[in-house]
């Protein structure tokens, strides 16, 4: 069985306003991850995703480039205690 991860990202680049949110939502839903995805104000997107470690480390691949027309500059990873977000159940856009 895979440990429980989550991971919170900080997506930097031409991120808003593209779709990156529903899309990186629909990866997140096809692995099975809950959590969310924001835009900030400072122009990046922040991702917390929690699941299986096979997934949360798939998802932070794909985030790594997006699907076009996002361009990803910079992606930023901070590993939290996935016990912190045990309620969540699904993955949601914000």
């Amino acid at each position: 069985m895979s440990a429980i991860l989550c991971h919170r990202y900080f997506v930097a680049g031409r991120v808003q306003g593209v779709f990156f949110r529903s899309n990186t939502a629909t990866q997140a839903r096809r692995l099975d991850l809950s959590g969310w995805a924001i835009n900030l104000p400072d122009g990046r997107v922040e991702v917390l995703v929690r699941g299986p470690e096979r997934a949360v480390h798939e998802i932070g691949n794909w985030l790594r480039q997006g699907e076009p027309p996002a361009q990803v500059d910079d992606l930023e990873t901070i590993v939290e205690d996935p016990d912190q977000y045990g309620e969540l159940t699904a993955f949601r856009t914000r």
